[in-house]
């Protein structure tokens, strides 16, 4: 929709919902930003039918009636009663529900949004219960990439992103008509035709080691109507080849790595050194990061790679 048009289509509503009385399309005419552009009489009376139809189709609910009984035309307004929310109430377990969801939200552009959210519903005296003790959600929203991609889709333009490979070492830019977003086990992924392989592919949105950008028209990108894009993502995840890293840890630490270690030997004084299975670096480096000093990744060396990466970038952050 043309952004005259909707700004008209704004005007209307708000004039509409400001009125006590039943207004006439000609009065609404001379009151309404946007029908001055209408050349004639009956450019007018298509422009404004359009308009009414749009309301109605986007469940505005638009009144006719006649203020008196020696009304000849009949007018409009909209009843503040229809169209306002109803007022918010949600039980303990859906606030809390709601609060999760708010906090896995860890990238700054999503943690914005999901903090007005929480504060428009406290405003409207909506109780939101607080957290178990210790339980801190965080889904990765790959920074800028996720908004970027999820927009991309949306507008149906071809997209570029320079891009890392599980054993790449530097990243290669790649041309991709996107499908979808998806998340899938802890992870964003990005579903679509790359025109430089010539083939279907699945991107880890963490691997992008830059900003994606939208190139061409849009539009110009359709997902095939056979393509199911979770299992898509699903059968991707699945094949990918699973390596052995080493990582030591302290002594009565890491208790969550120790339960997904393959094996567990004596490291050095004060060290174990378990040994865990992984599919790529970067997931590794989720995994491991979390527990700070307590655990080091010491091989292979992709995946001590890709932890002192993250290290650094954390570091020029808090710079």
């Amino acid at each position: 929709m043309a952004a005259r048009r909707t700004e008209r289509l704004l005007n209307l509503v708000i004039c509409l919902l400001h009125t006590r009385s039943y207004l006439t399309a000609e009065r609404i005419r001379e009151m309404v930003a946007g029908y001055d552009e209408a050349p004639t009489d009956e450019a007018f009376k298509r422009m404004f039918e359009r308009d009414k139809e749009d309301l109605r189709d986007l469940g505005i609910p638009l009144e006719t009636g006649a203020n008196s009984a020696f009304d000849d035309e009949p007018g409009y307004r909209i009843a503040r009663r229809d169209y306002a929310l109803p007022e918010i109430t949600l039980e303990p377990g859906e606030a809390a529900a709601v609060g999760l969801a708010a906090r896995m939200w860890s990238s700054a552009s999503m943690s914005a949004s999901a903090t007005r959210a929480l504060r428009k519903l406290e405003a409207a005296g909506v109780e939101m219960a607080p957290l178990p003790e210790g339980l801190q959600p965080r889904v990765e929203g790959s920074g800028v990439a996720f908004p970027l991609l999820a927009e991309a889709v949306h507008d149906g333009r071809v997209v570029t992103f320079p891009y890392r490979t599980a054993g790449g070492a530097e990243p290669a830019v790649r041309t991709v008509e996107p499908w979808g977003v998806v998340w899938w086990h802890g992870r964003w992924y990005l579903a679509g035709h790359d025109r430089d392989r010539g083939a279907t592919r699945v991107f880890r949105l963490s691997r992008i080691a830059g900003d994606p950008k939208a190139v061409g028209a849009k539009h110009a990108v359709t997902r095939p109507p056979a393509v199911e894009l979770t299992a898509l993502v699903a059968a991707y995840d699945a094949a990918s080849p699973a390596s052995l890293a080493l990582v030591r840890v302290r002594v009565g630490r890491c208790l969550g790595l120790r339960r997904l270690a393959v094996n567990t030997s004596e490291g050095p004084p004060g060290w174990d050194v378990i040994e865990l299975t992984y599919p790529d670096p970067e997931r590794l480096a989720d995994q491991v990061l979390p527990y700070g000093a307590d655990a080091v990744v010491t091989d292979p060396p992709d995946a001590v790679e890709a932890v002192v990466r993250r290290l650094r970038a954390l570091s020029e952050q808090s710079a």
